[in-house]
């Protein structure tokens, strides 16, 4: 009786420990809302709470259905009050009938725990708008606490345009004039409020066919910064302390980072060779499993650095490329494009569906597709737009190249 006692207990504690592992895996993602065949909210609150691991979902506007979907789900959700508005917030009294029409009726029923003031505002509006940024921002805050909301965090998020450089990590900076002018005072108001610097690091954009492996968090020789003398084994790690170095120059390394915006494509054009499902399962996949560790970074080391994947869907009615319509975790229907461990009742830690070979035989896999450039004569290039200014030229330019991209 001793003997089976032990053993029943034995394989009890062995579920609690299973069930325990599986419980802590979480992620954030993306819920973006451009396709004309996506699901409801209603189903999409009900799957995510259900279905799936995630925890957190991030939207680009102050949408009421989805607002009103996810309540009572427990599901954190950060809203987006557009780049537009950034003016007219300068009103507190405006800010605050914005925020009593859009966010208050809302909460506490859905976990609305941060407000955005704006979308990579730096990289594209002008530069009365950025001016303009933190006075809005303080509004806002100032907004939710005269309306009883005094617990949801304010802040904004930001491409890595607003680095000068991010490679290495140690020497990053940010951009002369946004440092001082704007992401100081920023910064300040975010270590007050306890509020978290959002950015949007993409290693797909810089994409290297030489630095895939370094890019998709596989296994690689690793880059090494000779002036930290820090390793690194992935360009997430190396997008991110970037940022904070760019930070701890300002003196502000205590505020929080969140990684607001990251992802890659599985399907692309065909001069977009780098966009498969194999490399963005191995990415996103990679993206989980690092979270979840909360290993941090080289620079930021045992800091859990909260990440949201771009995005929930495949999204049809975008403009762009191919690729930028197949960003999704998910097609439209709930079926996952690959599998990362994000789906509850998957096994083990999150790994793709698809596990990347190298070359040669052996592997059960699906094989790699070879990878074809086109001829010069058939690759496709971004022409400017017609009424595109100099100076949105200029920031387009300063996004890609921040990415880790030489563009000398």
């Amino acid at each position: 009786m001793k003997i089976s006692s032990r053993k029943h207990s034995f394989l009890l504690l062995f579920s609690i420990v299973g069930l325990c592992l599986r419980c802590v895996i979480s992620i954030g993602v993306n819920y973006g809302t451009m396709g004309n065949n996506l699901p409801p909210p209603t189903q999409v609150a009900q799957f995510i709470k259900d279905k799936t691991v995630i925890d957190r979902i991030k939207i680009f506007d102050i949408n009421p259905d989805i607002l009103r979907a996810f309540a009572n789900t427990g599901i954190s959700v950060t809203v987006t009050i557009p780049n537009g508005e950034v003016p007219n917030l300068l009103d507190l009294a405006y800010a605050r009938r914005y925020v009593e029409a859009n966010i208050k009726p809302f909460y506490p029923l859905t976990k609305i725990d941060v407000v955005l003031v704006g979308n990579e505002v730096l990289h594209w509006d002008t530069p009365d708008v950025q001016m303009k940024l933190v006075p809005a921002m303080k509004n806002v805050h100032k907004a939710l606490g005269l309306t009883g909301m005094k617990n949801v965090k304010v802040s904004s998020a930001h491409s890595l345009g607003i680095l000068l450089r991010s490679n290495p990590p140690s020497s990053a900076r940010f951009r002369p004039g946004w440092d001082v002018g704007i992401l100081a005072p920023m910064l300040q108001f975010l270590r007050e409020t306890k509020s978290p610097f959002m950015v949007n690091p993409y290693p797909y954009f810089g994409y290297n066919p030489k630095q895939e492996d370094f890019l998709l968090f596989r296994k690689n020789k690793g880059l090494y910064d000779r002036f930290s003398k820090k390793w690194y084994n992935n360009s997430f790690d190396m997008l991110l302390d970037a940022v904070y170095m760019s930070m701890v120059r300002l003196k502000y390394p205590d505020v929080e980072i969140v990684a607001a915006e990251t992802g890659w494509p599985s399907q692309g054009e065909t001069y977009e060779p780098q966009c498969t499902v194999e490399n963005a399962a191995s990415y996103n996949g990679g993206l989980v499993k690092k979270y979840n560790s909360g290993t941090g970074t080289p620079l930021m080391p045992h800091r859990k650095i909260e990440t949201y994947i771009f995005g929930l869907f495949n999204e049809n009615t975008k403009s762009g490329s191919l690729a930028e319509r197949n960003f999704g975790l998910f097609r439209p229907d709930f079926t996952p494009v690959y599998n990362i461990g994000v789906l509850k009742g998957e096994q083990g830690h999150p790994t793709p569906s698809l596990p990347p070979p190298k070359t040669g035989g052996g592997n059960k896999g699906q094989p790699k597709t070879p990878v074809v450039r086109p001829p010069t004569q058939d690759k496709k290039f971004c022409m400017p737009k017609v009424e595109a200014t100099d100076a949105q030229l200029q920031s387009n330019i300063n996004y890609v190249c921040s990415q880790g991209v030489d563009c000398t």
